[in-house]
């Protein structure tokens, strides 16, 4: 975890003062912070191969070092030959270090290496500052290497913040050096 004083230093020396000047907080532990990253993958070929939601859980381990918890179906559906506790999926949660390092990663290694990548959308926040993020290939990562991917997937990124609202989150993730688009 080479990369993880990149986002401590960038926090405390970057968003903090910028956050207490824009939120007019005076106590630095007042300002919004992040407190966990969770990265889902969703494998709906997964009932037809099983294999695939192995790769998937071998990817997301590569990516984010841990490992992750098979996510199963709540209901039966049978158009989709879906039975309920059958795995289609998979997720992790970090916090702390590998979070940060996780954070790291995402800003300055994979999202520049997105094809036609323009900036994150600044829509994508909830009323409460959670950001989700949604990358269509996983070998964006320097972690994966591209040549020994059958099939690529995507990856759904929530990032859940202490924000009041989304324009706090968006000045909370601008601050730390998420590349968001302009809207206009």
């Amino acid at each position: 975890m080479k990369n993880m004083p990149i986002f401590s230093e960038r926090y405390s020396k970057v968003a903090v003062p910028a956050l207490k000047e824009l939120t007019k907080r005076t106590n630095p532990n007042a300002v919004p912070k992040v407190t966990k990253v969770v990265i889902n993958v969703g494998v709906g070929r997964a009932s037809k191969d099983p294999k695939e939601l192995d790769a998937v859980v071998h990817t997301i381990e590569r990516i984010t070092g841990q490992k992750p918890v098979l996510t199963k179906a709540h209901k039966s559906i049978a158009t989709f030959k879906l039975r309920e506790g059958m795995p289609i999926g998979a997720m992790v949660t970090l916090r702390g270090p590998r979070m940060r390092h996780f954070i790291d990663k995402l800003v300055h290694a994979a999202l520049p290496r997105v094809r036609d990548f323009r900036g994150v959308s600044p829509a994508s926040f909830g009323q409460s500052g959670i950001y989700t993020l949604g990358l269509k290939e996983h070998i964006v990562f320097p972690d994966i290497a591209g040549d020994s991917v059958e099939k690529t997937h995507g990856i759904a990124i929530t990032i859940v913040t202490t924000a009041r609202n989304a324009a706090e989150g968006k000045l909370l993730l601008a601050s730390l050096g998420f590349p968001f688009r302009d809207t206009k």
